[in-house]
């Protein structure tokens, strides 16, 4: 079979295998939220209530069922996954003119946050196999570039800014190698703020990701393992960051029977009662989701396996919630010609972000050598990954 044939072979075969598995001839969008439970009663009990806004119960009981799931000291439910990596990183201490080290293979909302907290994005490469931020290129970069002062912080000696955070970001649900890269951080008492957004139900060495951090995030939109239409969570061990968190993300205002008194610049980035509602309802059925979508990965990986095709997996000492099913192709070529024919036959597929450090807001942020991101940029594509029911 010529080389031309060998790859239209393949295409077709995993596109009618994806429409096997999710028994559909109509259009299979990437990852579309389920709703399989009490939402919609929920919903109901808000309305009827009238607390709509971010004062309810079921904020609070969100807040608690994603503690007690994840393990973490303390939850923070905030209207985003970047309001909440914005949030966590100001109280993490970053401020205007900081540095945040982070990587380049992730999506924009990382660096926005990153931004919008006062500090400059760095870029430092991923790890192949885990898409994550690599402990090994960390510690060289920080090795070539930083000096310690009398005040007990890290400064890049090339810019002279201090380095005030790291953000490593687990990437479609893979735990990065987060053990390794906090212990170089704390060497040089730098802040790990981990943005776990897509990995809800995904463990590095039974912990949750999210929870290694000073502080950790996760992300309820739409196309998330769970969804409140919009939201986010802050996680913590840490008491006083959790209030103070909870404090700024409430407009700062302090509690008064009737007086407005507010105490510092604060956010209205409370997450609303309505979302909370559609979280509980959500999570009362998350390992039956996360099962299933184990099911789907299993289901890919026998298929790619038995095709000659790359299937991401889950790394060592990990279990991951395999949000979105990820695929590595030969070149940029054989992506090309796989999203082109996926998305023209209604089998909705998405390569992987462009790297941020191409991006125009980001084009002057100084990075390492990325080869390992530039390599995965040109060949990694996902599957669609919704729960099959």
């Amino acid at each position: 079979m010529k080389e031309g044939e060998r790859i239209n072979s393949m295409l077709q075969n995993l596109t009618n295998f994806i429409r096997k598995i999710y028994n559909s001839q109509e259009f299979i969008p990437l990852h579309a939220p389920k709703f399989l439970g009490k939402e919609k009663e929920y919903l109901n009990e808000c309305i009827d209530t009238t607390f709509v806004s971010y004062v309810g119960a079921f904020v609070t009981r969100f807040e608690e069922m994603t503690r007690d799931f994840t393990g973490a000291g303390f939850a923070v439910a905030t209207v985003s996954g970047t309001t909440a990596l914005q949030i966590a990183l100001q109280i993490a201490g970053v401020k205007p003119g900081d540095e945040v080290i982070t990587q380049p293979l992730t999506f924009a909302a990382t660096c926005n946050a990153i931004v919008h907290s006062g500090g400059t994005p760095v870029f430092v490469d991923v790890d192949k196999n885990t898409l994550g931020m690599s402990p090994d290129k960390l510690y060289d970069f920080l090795s070539e570039i930083s000096i310690m002062k009398d005040d007990g912080h890290c400064y890049n000696k090339i810019t002279g800014k201090r380095i005030a955070g790291c953000v490593p970001v687990h990437i479609f649900g893979f735990p990065a190698r987060i053990a390794e890269i906090i212990e170089i951080c704390d060497r040089y008492n730098i802040p790990v703020v981990e943005d776990a957004a897509e990995s809800l139900g995904s463990f590095y060495k039974g912990n949750h990701t999210g929870t290694f951090g000073k502080l950790g995030i996760l992300s309820y939109n739409g196309n998330k393992t769970i969804t409140t239409g919009g939201g986010g969570m802050i996680l913590t061990d840490d008491e006083e960051l959790a209030k103070r968190a909870k404090h700024i993300t409430t407009t700062a205002k302090k509690p008064h029977p009737y007086e407005f008194v507010h105490d510092e610049i604060g956010y209205n980035f409370r997450m609303p009662n309505v979302n909370a509602a559609i979280g509980v309802a959500q999570m009362e059925y998350i390992d039956r989701i996360l099962e299933n979508k184990r099911q789907t990965a299993m289901l890919y990986k026998e298929f790619c396996e038995d095709n000659g095709i790359e299937f991401i997996t889950e790394p060592e000492n990990t279990f991951s919630n395999y949000w979105l099913n990820t695929i590595v192709l030969e070149s940029f070529e054989a992506r090309n010609e796989f999203l082109k024919h996926t998305n023209e036959n209604g089998v909705m597929t998405r390569p992987i972000w462009r790297l941020m450090n191409k991006l125009v807001m980001f084009e002057q942020c100084q990075s390492g050598n990325l080869e390992n991101s530039l390599w995965l940029e040109e060949r990694v594509v996902n599957l669609p990954s919704s729960v099959r029911v």
